[in-house]
């Protein structure tokens, strides 16, 4: 029996459908992602695009990241929530913020990103990869 996880906006407006356990869930620190989220990182589930059914009204914002590929941000309309993203190089993978999940136990993070970029009393514990 495949497993089903929900992520949604504040308002409900927007909900990602997920089947099963994401491919990877990661952490970043680069600025952009400390603005979206107004927090000291970013975490993020990667889903395959297959297993991901998007519902309801969304915004888009498209951000050009420091190597020059394309991020595409859907957020909620009415509450704002950054639900979900797409990248230009991986464009059969979905990001989903994994605060939308609303679950405590959902998978910890197993990759960092941009550590360089991280807020100095931040640390990361457990069997994390780093990509410098």
């Amino acid at each position: 029996m495949i497993s089903v996880r929900i992520a949604s906006c504040v308002c409900g407006n927007l909900t990602a459908v997920c089947e099963g356990d994401p491919v990877r869930v990661s952490v970043c620190h680069c600025l952009a992602c400390q603005q979206r989220t107004g927090s000291a990182f970013g975490v993020q589930a990667r889903y395959d695009a297959d297993r991901v059914a998007v519902r309801g009204v969304s915004g888009q914002y498209v951000r050009v990241g420091d190597g020059g590929s394309h991020a595409t941000f859907s957020f909620c309309p009415v509450c704002a929530t950054t639900l979900l993203w797409w990248n230009s190089e991986a464009p059969d993978a979905v990001a989903i913020a994994v605060g939308a999940f609303a679950d405590p136990g959902f998978p910890a993070p197993v990759r960092a990103v941009y550590e360089e970029r991280a807020h100095p009393w931040l640390t990361l514990t457990g069997e994390i990869e780093r990509d410098w």
